[in-house]
């Protein structure tokens, strides 16, 4: 609980950074709405969106970015090349369960100010398709919360590269441009091609964002979508403490 607490308190810190951040969010959101506006000049539905339910995909993507760290992060990364890591090691706290205390704080800051503003100011300036049942809700809340675990166990997986590499600055520039699309931040993953869609069910990038999102559009079932993004969560932590214990090992032979 402390360890989430410092998350929350450490990002809640950079006030210019976040406002900045808000301000760029907002920006695209408006930009990616015009964007989505003009498939439907032709047609009143597409993959099973409309308008209202196309720009709400729009905003709330633009809100979870940030909440999930679509595009990564490099911190664990940082220290295994500085030799940090070395340090954290010592401590008496899980390395893969302290990193993840602190990104629910980092998450939990994020959900109040980068994923609430633009939301609210995406629902003035359109019609957004917001549901008014409390359980679609409670299970966007809960799909949020598997997504932010998914996400994690991504990242720790990516960082956990460096231990290998040293230096995978190139592996995480390639997960930012990556994962935005595979997750369903830039277009929606019924957009794409059947093959194409079905493909990216079976990886857990979807669980991020498309997922999330479903779920508060009422878009399939919650308890199947609510399954799959636990079984990827699962999976991944457990595969993140798995490449963990190996890296360990290979630090202690490296150190001597």
């Amino acid at each position: 609980m402390r360890l989430t607490r410092a998350g929350f308190l450490r990002y809640a810190t950079y006030r210019q950074a976040v406002f900045a951040g808000l301000v760029t969010n907002t920006m695209f959101g408006f930009l990616r709405t015009a964007i989505v506006l003009t498939v439907f000049a032709g047609s009143a539905r597409v993959a099973g969106y409309d308008p209202a339910s196309a720009v709400t995909f729009v905003w709330v993507g633009q809100g979870l970015l940030v909440v999930v760290m679509i595009f990564g992060e490099g911190e664990l990364a940082g220290r295994v090349r500085t030799g940090q890591v070395s340090a954290d090691l010592l401590r008496p706290v899980d390395l893969q369960a302290a990193l993840l205390a602190e990104d629910l704080g980092r998450a939990s800051f994020a959900m109040m100010t980068r994923f609430a503003v633009p939301v609210v100011i995406g629902g003035l300036a359109f019609e957004l398709a917001l549901p008014t049942s409390p359980v679609r809700w409670l299970s966007f809340a809960v799909g949020v919360l598997l997504a932010v675990l998914v996400s994690f166990g991504l990242r720790f997986l990516i960082n956990l590269t460096a231990f290998w590499l040293l230096d995978s600055r190139g592996v995480l520039t390639i997960y930012a441009v990556v994962a935005p699309m595979l997750a369903g931040l830039i277009i929606p993953v019924p957009y794409f091609p059947g093959w194409a869609a079905a493909v990216l069910a079976a990886t857990p990038f979807p669980a991020m964002v498309q997922t999330p999102t479903d779920l508060l559009l009422g878009r399939g079932d919650a308890a199947w979508l609510l399954a799959g993004q636990l079984l990827w969560a699962v999976l991944l932590l457990g595969a993140g403490r798995l490449v963990l214990a190996r890296a360990v090992h290979r630090l202690v032979v490296q150190g001597g």
